[in-house]
């Protein structure tokens, strides 16, 4: 009878799989889970690469800035994620997580999606689009601090692929198209896009186990409502002042989509992807951001697709692919676990046979 030695491990992103002298295949129900997790980020990059020239218009239309902009992205998130949470199941939420919910939303809402509009108003999409390229490398290197995971060839080799890919896919889509700043001060706008890809990343892995505990909809409606109350106060006077009377439809419909879609839906689907994968897997999709943006500049016939961003997109989703094959932290500890104890059996059996 052949002998197994194994270990079962359930950590980061629900993978269980068993280790030893003989590595069984992963369950079927967490290799589902995984996909799942995969697609949820997968459709929330590419409803959120849309989002940037959206936003843009809107922001470059005159009717409103930046500031309320944010606070409608907000506000209407809040009322959705409340409507949508009263024909869900409650659940309750102790006070120390309702604190950690607080800090959650004021680094991965309030301060994330603050800087980023701003940094959209100051500077193009193209611009934004190569800041964005910075998070899965932020991320790594939180993940590495915060959470002890290792930073393996793997990881580097493929976040080097996927940054090289984005930024390839950029440059040859400016090429293509002649921008202009809107902005006052580009090189601050920049800045408000890297604090952005900052704080994005960083409430990516800070607060992974929060989705552990408590479903999409729980965590997104608390998350909104503080972060509600903590951008209405400074930015109440911008909204009054907005002449909703002679607002284009054109400019409602970019901020509809920016509210219900590209807030509403993303947030959604966010929490799915961070719990089910690791975090420097799970922020390597912000790659598919410019792919989209290039693709639907392709669509609207003010750019060309060619070799090139075949190559680039080709690059974006082998980097993908090599970062899920890095082993992370608690698959090494299994590991080594497993050697050490087929070794020790190996040892007991020798003795035994002597």
């Amino acid at each position: 009878m052949r002998k197994i030695l194994a270990c079962r491990v359930v950590k980061d992103g629900k993978i269980l799989y068993l280790c030893g002298m003989k590595q069984d295949k992963i369950d079927s129900s967490m290799k589902t889970g995984v996909l799942r997790g995969h697609a949820a980020l997968l459709a929330a990059n590419l409803l959120w690469g849309l989002m940037s020239p959206i936003a843009k218009m809107a922001l470059t239309s005159g009717y409103l800035d930046a500031i309320s902009l944010i606070t409608f992205r907000i506000l209407g998130a809040a009322i959705l994620f409340w409507f949508a949470s009263l024909f869900a199941k409650k659940e309750h939420v102790p006070h120390q997580d309702m604190i950690r919910l607080f800090f959650a939303a004021l680094i991965g809402i309030v301060l994330n999606q603050g800087c980023y509009v701003f940094g959209v108003s100051m500077t193009s999409p193209i611009d934004v689009s190569i800041v964005a390229t910075t998070a899965p490398i932020i991320a790594m290197i939180i993940a590495a601090f915060y959470l002890k995971e290792p930073v393996t060839a793997k990881k580097v080799l493929g976040v080097f692929l996927g940054a090289t890919g984005a930024l390839l896919l950029i440059i040859s889509s400016a090429r293509s198209e002649t921008h202009e700043l809107s902005g006052e001060n580009h090189v601050l706008g920049a800045l408000f896009c890297l604090l952005s890809q900052t704080f994005f990343a960083l409430y990516f892995v800070v607060f992974k186990d929060l989705t552990a505990r408590y479903s999409p909809l729980t965590l997104m409606k608390w998350m909104f409502i503080y972060s509600a109350i903590c951008t209405i106060p400074f930015s109440y006077r911008s909204i009054i002042a907005i002449d909703f009377a002679t607002m284009p439809a054109e400019v409602m419909i970019d901020i509809l989509y920016v509210v219900v879609i590209g807030t509403f839906v993303t947030f959604m689907l966010l929490p799915v992807g961070q719990r089910l994968l690791r975090p420097t897997v799970g922020v390597m999709y912000n790659y598919i951001q410019p792919i989209t943006a290039s693709l639907v500049a392709v669509w609207w016939g003010i750019d060309t697709f060619g070799w090139m961003k075949g190559m680039a997109i080709g690059l974006v989703f082998l980097g993908v692919y090599v970062v899920t094959q890095s082993k992370s932290r608690a698959q090494m500890e299994a590991e080594k676990k497993a050697l050490e104890e087929g070794t020790k059996n190996m040892n007991t059996n020798k003795m035994t046979e002597k």
